[in-house]
């Protein structure tokens, strides 16, 4: 799985996003570890200091646990985290922005639930 970058937010963000979609596809179970910050950084062609920024913030969310000499791994819990906080972001940045398009462009839920012809 490769990013691809935007200018919008800071690359640590854009790859914190980046696990985060791992863990919540399953692609990275909980228990399980989370890919090294040399092998992230390799991967996505980017310096360790950004990958370790990065994986740092998973450690601040509880969506991951640090154990020692061993490495980074995904809290048990870690999908109901991000669930929860990609929905708030979803809902108070994305949400509103949605229905004003709708709104702009005349449609309801009803279109919405239709089936494209």
């Amino acid at each position: 799985m490769t990013l691809t970058w935007n200018d919008k937010e800071p690359i640590y963000v854009q790859i914190h996003a980046y696990l985060a979609e791992m863990i919540l596809a399953g692609l990275i179970a909980p228990g399980e570890a989370l890919p090294s910050v040399r092998q992230v950084a390799v991967e996505q062609h980017v310096n360790p200091i950004t990958v370790s920024k990065a994986m740092q913030l998973l450690v601040e969310d509880g969506v991951a646990v640090k154990r020692r000499g061993l490495g980074m791994y995904v809290a048990d819990n870690a999908a109901s985290i991000l669930r929860s906080q990609m929905r708030a972001r979803f809902l108070s940045q994305e949400w509103p922005g949605i229905l004003h398009r709708l709104s702009l462009l005349e449609l309801s839920l009803t279109d919405l639930m239709k089936e494209p012809s």
